[in-house]
């Protein structure tokens, strides 16, 4: 893999890059098991956040149903910390079979790009959760960082700019993620790094599918929210955080 070209367009998207001093901490060994867990709990997110704009603005009723099934065990695992681990295996048979509501020009579309995304999500939630397994890391649960709700706050409040600002914000968690991955995985051991690095392709493309469906949603050029929604994100990793998080900002500690 070419991780230079994979990551040019990602780098090109962000507005900075991460701080070294995030890198430092997030890298030394202590913390690791804080890092895989909110790793493994924004892999879940990402998948819920595609759930959520299937349901909310494309499937027919039968299938918003069938979304809240596949993801109610990884639901109560976060929530209940469950010993329980069978359900990890069902994200293989996630099916393509979501129907979009014939009202929505967009919607095959849209589910198409995001039912694949959650089957990714999830595959990585369970790849995440074996390493964790195998490190023996038990998983707690802990607090959500600053980062999605202050991207969120840029969000407009009226249709179709809600769901257009809300793709774009998804775009920019997803670039995010594959800068981080490519930034801490030099820092990181042999096994954990082939992981970070194996999981950039996917990232990338996460990243882009967002942006084009905004693209081809919004009713006007996207430049100016791109802009503005891309320096709320900058801010949020360059300023102080009192939280070490998977996209958290500078430790202010």
């Amino acid at each position: 893999m070419n991780t230079d070209l994979l990551l040019a367009p990602v780098h090109s998207f962000l507005h900075c890059r991460t701080p070294q001093a995030w890198i430092d901490e997030a890298s030394k060994p202590e913390n690791l098991p804080l890092l895989l867990t909110d790793h493994l709990v924004c892999e879940l997110k990402a998948a819920q956040t595609a759930m959520w704009l299937i349901r909310k603005y494309v499937a027919d009723k039968e299938s918003g149903e069938t979304l809240l099934t596949w993801l109610k065990p990884w639901e109560q695992f976060v929530h209940s910390e469950t010993v329980s681990l069978e359900f990890l295996q069902q994200h293989k048979g996630l099916s393509k079979a979501i129907i979009s509501r014939t009202d929505v020009e967009y919607g095959d579309l849209l589910v198409d790009k995001m039912v694949l995304l959650i089957k990714e999500e999830l595959h990585h939630f369970w790849q995440v959760m074996e390493i964790m397994q195998a490190r023996n890391i038990a998983y707690m649960k802990i607090t959500a960082s600053r980062y999605a709700k202050g991207l969120l706050r840029e969000v407009a409040t009226y249709e179709p700019l809600t769901l257009v600002d809300k793709l774009i914000c998804g775009a920019y968690i997803e670039a995010r993620s594959c800068e981080r991955f490519a930034s801490l995985a030099p820092y990181l051991d042999d096994e954990l790094a082939a992981f970070y690095v194996s999981l950039l392709r996917s990232e990338a493309r996460h990243y882009q599918d967002y942006l084009a469906l905004a693209v081809q949603i919004a009713p006007s050029d996207i430049a100016l929210r791109v802009r503005k929604i891309g320096e709320t994100e900058a801010k949020l990793i360059t300023e102080p955080d009192n939280e070490l998080r998977f996209h958290s900002g500078v430790p202010a500690w």
